[in-house]
């Protein structure tokens, strides 16, 4: 019966999507271990480590499919080991006695961490889809809104005007930094590691270098310089990768909820027909998957603090890092796959409202203008003075809520410099957008 969320017929689709789920499912992670064993047994075989038969005999039972997991997890309790059990029933599948020749000199943090590598592998061009995904659909809502107008907010007020395609440029271009780092990433993650016992290949007759070479290259990995039991920086750039991918996609989704409160009422996440707000409250329309997110980005957040833990390592090798990673590297990646499924419905899907965008723009009577006055008024006076002679006007505007045009008409200082048609113009939240436009277009174009 499944306890965890991810795994939770209740609730798995809400946090794990079927396609990162089966990357990370113990029937995969043992095939994963299996496919190493298998090539392990090859190459020893060419290299007269082990017999030729013993090889095609245990390629012949390297099966996942073939063994029964429940089998291996009771193995794993009685015996305290994470693979030995595993191993066990290969070799017990073999005939002739030749399973005895399965493993051979290898130890089990080579295959657990090799095996992990194949699986983040696996995942990759999945996250690097659907995080491409979410940027294609961005593009093409920053493309479609690169000049609606809408309020840019400093310190949670309101600041100056910008338009909704910058705001969602700003994303893009973050994303883009997060698929560079991916790539970039790439040779320094997928690194297998077949050294012993302590990472010195004694074990291996002298065939060490080459064997592990040979093995990792037909595995599709990169091939380490040197044992690396002891130093789990690989994972912890991941960690770190996976957290940073989660924190834009988590910052972007408590953007949108906080623009589809009706107060603000910007944007609104994808509301189909039956999906329901609340239980009590039929008129309710939650903005679910951002709540959602927002949650998956803490819990991989939680996911790294303990990956970065398991950076500290004991000498040579350490088991308690291991048991950290084997739990929170699938945790993370699927977590991470969830919400990048979750955010490129919405993105696809996303409520943009304009005329509230615009009418927001016009809610402190002008005062949303007030650098622009100033930086024209400066060219008179001063841009020191004119800051203050604004700034008064504003803070007695805003204060008796007065139309800032209003009282800048009423100010000798302004209206001697200033009338009331340029007022009006300068006014205009549409008219003071800068360069946005074409900083949207550049971003989109990559």
């Amino acid at each position: 019966m499944a306890s965890s969320a991810i795994d939770s017929e209740l609730f798995g689709a809400f946090f794990a999507p079927p396609a990162y789920r089966d990357i990370f499912s113990d029937r995969n992670r043992v095939q994963k271990w299996l496919d190493i064993e298998r090539v392990l047994a090859e190459v020893q075989a060419e290299l007269g480590m082990i017999p030729a038969a013993a090889a095609a005999e245990i390629a012949r039972h390297c099966d996942a499919a073939k063994i029964d997991l429940s089998q291996i997890g009771a193995g794993v309790a009685a015996t305290a080991h994470p693979l030995v059990p595993a191993l066990r029933i290969v070799e017990g599948l073999c005939a002739d006695g030749l399973g005895e020749f399965i493993h051979y000199g290898a130890t089990t943090q080579d295959i657990m961490d090799t095996g992990i590598v194949l699986q983040v592998k696996e995942a990759w061009p999945l996250l690097k889809g659907d995080l491409g995904a979410c940027r294609t659909a961005l593009a093409a809502l920053a493309g479609r809104h690169r000049a609606t107008v809408m309020v840019g907010r400093t310190h949670g007020q309101q600041a100056l005007p910008i338009t909704f395609g910058f705001k969602v440029a700003v994303w893009i271009d973050e994303i883009d930094r997060h698929l560079e780092r991916m790539t970039e990433a790439e040779p320094r993650l997928f690194v297998g590691n077949l050294t012993g016992a302590v990472g010195t290949m004694a074990s291996f007759d002298g065939h060490g270098r080459r064997m592990q070479r040979e093995v990792l290259t037909r595995l599709g990995l990169g091939t380490p310089r040197i044992c690396w039991h002891a130093a789990r920086d690989r994972y912890g750039e991941l960690a770190f990768l996976m957290t940073q991918i989660s924190s834009t996609l988590a910052k972007i989704a408590n953007q949108i909820y906080t623009l589809q409160q009706i107060e603000f009422d910007e944007l609104a996440e994808p509301h189909p027909h039956g999906k329901v707000g609340s239980s009590t409250m039929p008129h309710k329309r939650n903005p679910a998957l951002m709540e959602l997110t927002v949650g998956l980005g803490r819990l991989v957040r939680a996911k790294q603090v303990a990956l970065t833990d398991a950076l500290l390592v004991e000498h040579e090798r350490d088991v308690s890092c291991n048991q950290v990673e084997r739990t929170s590297i699938p945790e993370m990646m699927i977590y991470v796959g969830a919400m990048l499924t979750h955010m490129r419905y919405c993105f696809e899907g996303l409520e943009v409202k304009p005329a509230r965008m615009r009418a927001n723009a016009d809610l402190l009577g002008g005062l949303l203008l007030s650098e622009r006055v100033m930086l024209a008024l400066g060219r008179h006076i001063g841009k020191q003075t004119a800051h203050e002679v604004v700034y008064e006007i504003a803070m007695q505007a805003f204060e008796a809520s007065t139309p800032f045009k209003t009282a800048l008409l009423a100010d000798p200082r302004v209206a001697a410099h200033l009338d009331a048609e340029t007022i009006t113009s300068l006014l205009d939240p549409a008219d003071y957008i800068g360069e946005a436009v074409a900083i949207v277009d550049d971003v989109i174009g990559g």
